[in-house]
């Protein structure tokens, strides 16, 4: 067994738990008109301060807080109030999350716009990154900052047309920012520890009745004392927990390489030595495209005669573990195999229009390459390992001996100038190893 170095820092990472018996229709029921009246309480906070006027109680929220208890939304709905004030602060998050996308979207907007000046693009990133300026923009009120950060606006100011300035920053707002927030989706609410108790190899979960609490049995004796969530799966009887939990970082002295990996469909990753690791996974993703095919088929087939979904959800699942599983124990072999000081890897596009072969449309569709770079960012965090994107332009058409341009056909690299040949994964992965080192990375 190889044997860790000395433990350093630390990381958060999310951790599940499962029921070990079927919880009783009676119990699903108490947990799920909790999951209701949670989603009934963010509905009620996304319609009511998702807008532009609300922007100035968004932080820290408190006063958001006090509004919600004078509303007696609580007592109207008879819900406990360590679920209603999770729900509201739930919301709350959602909608932060929505101001920063949109924001975001606009300063790179503003950075791509050639007919705005720089003076210009200065003083709206100053808009943008100044949270009472932003509000007070909006809201078509004068912009009052403390005395430092008002000078800086009055500067600024004071080389551009400030009501075209304003107008263009609030036209951007109303195009990108969303202006309907809802959700129906009734999987779950989160619970702090005043809700739940563990005991007696499982845990209580506060419902709405006074003093009655649901028992879940559970497959390990492990206790957090962190807010969880519970995700509700009604159609089989069963429940998940994910706590929150730190975790220590290890460092390895014998972790020196510097690695350059392809991600791939049917192989997970080729390192620039020729090394593969998970050579099955498109074997299993092939199969679990088939099967939605056929099961998507024979539900629109029977679709008048309504039938069920239980069985095709539970199935699903255990397919979606089952390639989770493989990717996890191929990632941990690929670490300790490689040994790895830093892992470079090309920065994924986003995915592209469908072919032609709907077959492979699925498998493209179905594959787990967002869930197999997070999970390798995590494992690299998790052992000191550092994760480095690289420039992907043109790299897997570049030959990895001479840089000239080269053919890829039937998984095969072949380079017309230098005559080297190879797989086109392999040769993708040494030119990724290459730009690693000179430095062609994405910065974070």
């Amino acid at each position: 067994m190889k044997e860790l170095g000395k433990q350093t820092d630390k990381i958060c990472k999310t951790v599940c738990q499962y029921n070990k018996e079927t919880i009783s229709s009676d119990d699903m029921k108490k947990l799920q008109e909790i999951a209701e009246d949670y989603c009934k309480v963010k509905n009620y906070i996304y319609t009511r301060y998702s807008g532009k006027g609300s922007l100035a109680k968004l932080y820290p929220g408190y006063t958001i807080q006090n509004e919600m208890t004078k509303s007696g939304l609580r007592e109207k709905i008879g819900m406990p109030s360590v679920y209603f004030y999770l729900a509201v602060f739930d919301a709350l998050g959602d909608i932060k999350c929505q101001w920063t996308r949109t924001k975001s979207k606009v300063s790179e907007l503003l950075n791509k716009n050639e007919t705005l000046s720089s003076e210009e693009k200065h003083y709206l990133r100053f808009l943008l990154k100044s949270p009472n300026a932003f509000e007070a923009v909006l809201n078509h009120r004068p912009v009052c900052l403390i005395k430092e950060m008002e000078i800086k606006h009055n500067e600024l100011a004071a080389q551009v047309d400030i009501k075209k300035m304003h107008n263009y920053l609030r036209r951007q707002i109303r195009k990108y920012q969303s202006r309907q927030y809802h959700t129906d989706v009734i999987s779950g609410f989160f619970t702090t520890e005043r809700a739940y108790r563990y005991a007696d190899h499982g845990i209580y979960i506060t419902t709405k009745q006074n003093r009655k609490r649901v028992f879940v049995p559970l497959t390990d004796n492990n206790q957090y004392k962190n807010q969880l969530y519970v995700r509700l799966y009604p159609e089989t009887g069963d429940i998940e927990l994910k706590a929150p939990v730190n975790v220590q970082v290890h460092c390895h002295p014998d972790y020196i390489n510097q690695v350059g990996v392809s991600l791939g469909i049917y192989i997970m990753l080729t390192t620039d030595k020729g090394h593969v690791y998970g050579e099955h996974l498109g074997k299993y993703q092939l199969e679990y495209a088939e099967w939605i095919r056929e099961q998507t088929n024979n539900y629109n087939r029977h679709r008048a005669d309504n039938p069920g979904r239980k069985k095709y959800n539970a199935k699903r699942k255990r397919y979606v573990e089952q390639l989770h599983s493989y990717i996890n124990h191929e990632l941990n072999r690929f670490l300790q195999t490689e040994k790895p000081k830093t892992v470079y890897m090309v920065k994924l596009p986003r995915p592209s229009a469908g072919g032609v072969n709907k077959k492979i449309n699925n498998c493209i569709t179905l594959w787990q390459r967002g869930y197999i770079r997070k999970r390798i960012q995590l494992k690299c965090r998790e052992q000191s390992v550092e994760f480095t994107e690289v420039l992907g332009k043109g790299i897997s058409s570049e030959c990895s001996r001479c840089g000239a341009n080269g053919i890829k056909k039937d998984g095969m690299f072949r380079c017309p100038n230098c005559g080297y040949a190879a797989e086109d994964k392999l040769n993708t992965s040494k030119n990724v190893l290459k730009r690693g080192i000179d430095g062609k990375i994405i910065r974070s």
